[in-house]
Order: structure tokens, then sequence, then C-alpha cells
């Protein structure tokens, strides 16, 4: 969620329901040189709790150093990332291209956990590559370096957010530690987070991209998880309102200029699943002040129709899990 969950995404998330929220990743060479953008990446507050820091690194040396610095912070957990596919992160040996070497990534997870003074959790997917699924072997190594849990993509490194999510494979991780097993990926409703379950037998999921313009999910989840009943979707006015709220909470840690230019890629996804909005998104990518973009948003209030066929969000949730996977390929 890297560029998108900072403190205004997080505290808006958590006011539908979100119980635990992460930073955006954070890379331990950037904190060892004390980057200004990544300090207030860290900004947070007292309600922004619990909070998970996700760290990203391959260098021990970087590694502690940044961890020295992230002592001086508040947060809950420690999540170290060995997931994310990017060719600039893995081409660096970061993220996803330590699956290629456990043994490595099981004395960079015994080094933050000496290190940390928070619980320490892992970021991993099903293998590199098709050929090389080895999320078990990976998992087993991470849970002897001392994880108290391990968060699990259901992809491969090359699959990046395309094709399918491979349950069997969260599975068998759930089979193989006893630590707790966090699954991830493609959870844009609430039947998909029932059925990751289900099928995998794992502790709790975990929702990204599936709360992008969508900060209802939490709430639909936790009604279809205790009622088994959808509540039904927001309605435009709702969306509106939301969208004035998330605009105002990033000016306001922004500032104008940054914060509108910040919400401009939040309304493309507010509006997923809703007609003759194409126009109303080229003015929102262009928008420059709070009044330009509040134009835009109550123009969306009195001209959006939804789609009728994403009543109940499964099919707004499909379509976005398409859309964004052809924007990460």
């Amino acid at each position: 969620m890297a560029g998108i969950s900072d403190l205004p995404f997080r505290m808006l998330n958590r006011s539908f329901g979100c119980e635990c929220a992460f930073v955006e990743m954070i890379n331990a060479r950037c904190l060892g040189y004390k980057s200004v953008k990544t300090g207030q990446m860290l900004a947070s507050g007292p309600e922004d709790r619990p909070l998970g820091v996700q760290l990203l690194g391959c260098e021990p040396d970087f590694i502690r150093r940044g961890m020295d610095i992230l002592s001086a912070h508040v947060f809950d957990i420690l999540d170290f990332n060995a997931a994310c596919p990017e060719r600039k992160v893995t081409r660096r040996g970061e993220g996803a291209s330590l699956l290629k070497d456990p043994v490595k990534l099981q004395k960079l997870v015994a080094l933050v956990v000496k290190l940390s003074k928070v619980p320490v959790t892992v970021k991993i997917r099903t293998g590199w590559d098709s050929q090389s699924i080895n999320a078990s072997e990976v998992a087993q190594r991470i849970q002897d370096a001392g994880a108290c849990a391990v968060f699990v993509h259901g992809r491969t490194k090359q699959q990046g957010y395309g094709g399918a999510v491979d349950h069997c494979a969260i599975a068998s991780v759930k089979k193989s530690v006893s630590i707790p097993v966090i699954a991830s990926g493609d959870i844009f409703t609430p039947r998909r987070a029932r059925a990751m379950i289900d099928d995998t037998g794992c502790d709790a999921v975990l929702v990204a991209r599936g709360a992008l313009g969508n900060p209802w999910i939490f709430r639909e989840m936790e009604e279809y998880f205790e009622h088994g009943s959808l509540p039904p979707r927001p309605a435009v006015g709702d969306i509106s309102d939301v969208m004035h709220e998330h605009l105002r909470l990033c000016v306001g840690f922004h500032g104008e200029r940054t914060g509108v230019v910040s919400f401009r890629k939040f309304f493309i996804w507010y509006t997923w699943g809703h007609h003759s909005v194409r126009h109303l998104r080229q003015h929102a990518t262009s928008a420059r002040t709070v009044e330009q973009m509040q134009k835009v948003i109550e123009e969306f209030r009195s001209t959006a129709r939804p789609d009728s066929k994403s009543k109940d969000g499964q099919q707004i949730g499909m379509r976005l899990a398409d859309a964004l996977a052809r924007d990460a390929a």
C-alpha cells in the first residue's frame, strides 16, 4: 500500500471499523538516511492504534540502523516485507526476492526479532514463480526465527496482482506452522473473505486493495460474519460525503496542494461501479485546489448513477480487481 496508507487513509478506514492498520512500506535505507518523507510516513496519533510498521530491506547494517530509528516511534507491530513484487524492489534483493533465499530471509527475520521491542510479523507470497512454490518452507523458517505471525499473499512474485489467488498454498502454510496465518489476496468483498477463511483455515484476513475507495468493506464484513447478511451498498450521496471527509483529512495532513493531489487517485476508486463519471475523473485528476475538487465531488453527487450489476459489491469488487491487476501489469 505504498503511497496509499497514510494517516488520513488509516483514520478514515478506522472510522468504518478497521481494527488494525499499517503505515506505508518503509525502506530501511531511507530510515537510515533520515528521510523527511519517511518521517512523515511514520506520523501517527493516539487514535491510530493498534498500528503496524512494515519494514523493507535486505542489508543487516541498514536494518540495524533503521530499527534504532524506529525505536523512537510508538507502534504495536513490526512487519518485515518479503512479498513486494515491484521490480525496483526485487532487483535490489528486497521484498519478494528474499523468497529465493529462505536461509537469508530467516537470518534477517531473526535479526529484526532480536532488535524489535514489539511483536514481529512477516509478509510473504507463495513463492517466486509457479516452479518454486515454497511458502510453507519459508513460513517454517520465519517461525523458527521468532516471528509471531505470517501474512501470506496467495500469489507468486511473477503473478504480481494478476491471475488466481492460490488458496491451497495458503492452507498448506497454515498446516505447516503453529503461529497465526493471516491470508491476503483479492479480499474485495465479505463473501471473498469468508471463502478465504473457509478454504484455507487461516486465522484472519488482510484487506488491502479492497479498501481503496471502499471503507464500507469493514462494516460489511462485520455484518456478514456476524449475521450472514450484506447491508446495501452506499448511495451516491453517502459516497460523496465520505469523499469530502477524506479530502478534508488529506488537506489537513498534507496541506492543500499535496493533499488535493494525493486525493486524486482516491476519487477514481470511490467512483468505481458508477455510470457517467469518466469526465468527472478527468476533472478530478487536474484539480489543484480544495474548491475545484469539492466541485467535482458535488457534480458526482448530482449526476452519477450506480451500476445495477454491482448492488451487493461483488461485481464492483471483481471489476476493481481486474482493473488494478491491469494497472500493476
